[in-house]
């Protein structure tokens, strides 16, 4: 007990540094829908999915080196080789990422349909975020979830300060003021945000620079040919997680028509941003989850500890599923400014328990992951990105965004299948099928009764609530107990 009392604690504080900027993430969805900031819905959809380049760059630039330094940081001996030569890795290939996109500027342009003056702001946000990359993960490694934590709080706490400011009060202080009428600039709403945000990056790197200061840069090449050829898997992994988080986005502007794609996008990124309940527990979850697997391989038994966190994931997962899904309309009030952007409120249970099964798969992630077979990893992830390829291309001249709701979900839960049934054969783990099975399956079923059958009746949403509380209580009250125990 006392290992999964540090796992809850350790979740908690990365829970804080997940679940604050998520939710400020969805506070600004209000803001940036409100039609007195962004007018049009095809504006929001069209910043929406400049994000989704960002986010598929993020991947690329990183190349699996993070999860490769847990690896070889547990490893190897001479731990200061594994911090040097994974920063020093990082650091030349941001500033050979600079070179090239200031070169090639005008035909990523072209390629991605991004304006260049976005694209010269995008750029030093995206080499800010890579040089926080190991410094985060020697701080996670470390156990240093409040530092971590408060780092995170400090970067979405100026994203969001400067956001208030810059798309709210700038316009009226310009008018009284010289030099805030010299940075005013009218219809330069989606610039502002991209502005904040690297101002937020910035943050970021400033306060994680002593580590920078600490280190020896020197690389081990040895070392180096070892950890890229451990992370070019999960490099192929992240890039085929990224085509199931952000291509929905993309191909909706390839596939739909041009005078509606840009809409779609925003009433469908609109709603999406909701699943955030559910992805910042599974999120904070594999925060702190990821290096305890590591740590815990090299130990007589890990595996029942490997199976006591999966289960312990989808039973408070389900209740979560279940509380979010009844809550839906009561949330769409508070976060999404404008009525128009309801459209799209029927994808928002599809896409929770799609991001519902991904931190399953993340969890069962583990097998691939100790036992260094993570191209297997690769594989399920290449699956998943080739299925969310090719039902989006079917489904989204059909059913527009729905489809793409739909592809994300038949993802991730074949992620989750093939995962399991390939651990099984090559690092059995004794989870508890049933059980597992029969809270996701309750969970799933009071969302479906209470969303798609008797939506806005609050009775019959308490009642599905309470129903899923109580029999996780029943069945798991010793272990409730226990639990309890352990924190006095």
């Amino acid at each position: 007990m006392g290992k999964f009392l540090q796992l809850f604690k350790q979740t908690f504080i990365y829970g804080i540094a997940t679940v604050f900027p998520r939710i400020i993430s969805v506070l600004l969805v209000r803001i940036h829908t409100d039609k007195s900031v962004i007018s049009e819905v095809s504006e929001f959809g069209n910043l929406s999915l400049i994000f989704s380049y960002i986010i598929l760059f993020n991947v690329i630039l990183s190349y699996g080196l993070e999860t490769s330094f847990f690896r070889f940081y547990n490893l190897e001996k001479n731990k200061n080789d594994v911090v040097n030569t994974s920063s020093v890795s990082l650091i030349f290939t941001t500033i050979i990422f600079v070179a090239l996109f200031g070169i090639f500027k005008s035909n990523i342009s072209l390629l991605t349909g991004i304006d260049t003056g976005y694209l010269s702001i995008i750029v030093w946000i995206l080499a800010f975020d890579v040089l926080t990359v190991i410094p985060f993960a020697y701080l996670r490694l470390k156990g240093k979830a409040i530092k971590y934590s408060y780092i995170k709080i400090a970067n979405v706490l100026v994203y969001f300060s400067l956001n208030i400011f810059l798309l709210i009060f700038l316009k009226d202080l310009a008018n009284d003021n010289t030099f805030l009428r010299k940075i005013y600039i009218e219809n330069f709403e989606v610039s502002y945000i991209f502005i904040a945000n690297l101002f937020a990056s910035l943050t970021s790197l400033l306060l994680l620079i002593p580590f920078y200061f600490k280190i020896n840069y020197r690389a081990n090449f040895r070392l180096l040919k070892k950890m890229l050829f451990y992370a070019f898997p999960i490099l192929i992994s992240g890039l085929a997680y990224t085509i199931n988080e952000t291509f929905d986005k993309i191909l909706l502007d390839f596939l739909l028509l041009e005078s509606i794609a840009k809409t779609e996008i925003g009433m469908y990124s609109a709603c999406y941003k909701l699943a955030v309940f559910m992805t910042l527990f599974s999120v904070a979850y594999k925060l702190a989850v990821e290096p305890f697997f590591f740590s815990e391989a090299e130990k007589s038994n890990p595996k029942k500890n490997y199976a006591l966190v999966l289960e312990t994931y989808v039973i408070i997962g389900s209740s979560i599923l279940v509380l979010v899904v009844v809550s839906l309309d009561l949330l769409k009030v508070v976060f999404i400014g404008d009525q128009e952007y309801w459209k799209a409120m029927k994808i928002v249970p599809i896409i929770l328990l799609a991001n519902f099964c991904l931190g399953i798969y993340q969890n069962l992630s583990v097998w691939y992951k100790v036992t260094d077979r993570t191209r297997f990893g690769a594989y399920i992830s290449i699956v998943g990105a080739l299925l969310t390829l090719i039902i989006n291309i079917i489904l989204i001249p059909i059913y527009g965004y729905l489809g793409s709701a739909f592809a994300t979900l038949v993802a991730y839960l074949t992620m989750s299948v093939l995962s399991y049934f390939m651990g099984q054969k090559y690092y059995p783990i004794p989870y508890n099928n049933f059980k597992i099975l029969f809270y996701i399956s309750l969970a799933v079923f009071l969302s479906y009764v209470s969303f798609y059958i008797f939506r806005n009746n609050l009775i019959v949403g308490i009642t599905c609530v309470l129903i899923m509380n109580l029999v996780i209580y029943i069945n798991e009250k010793s272990r409730i107990y226990n639990f309890l125990k352990a924190l006095k």
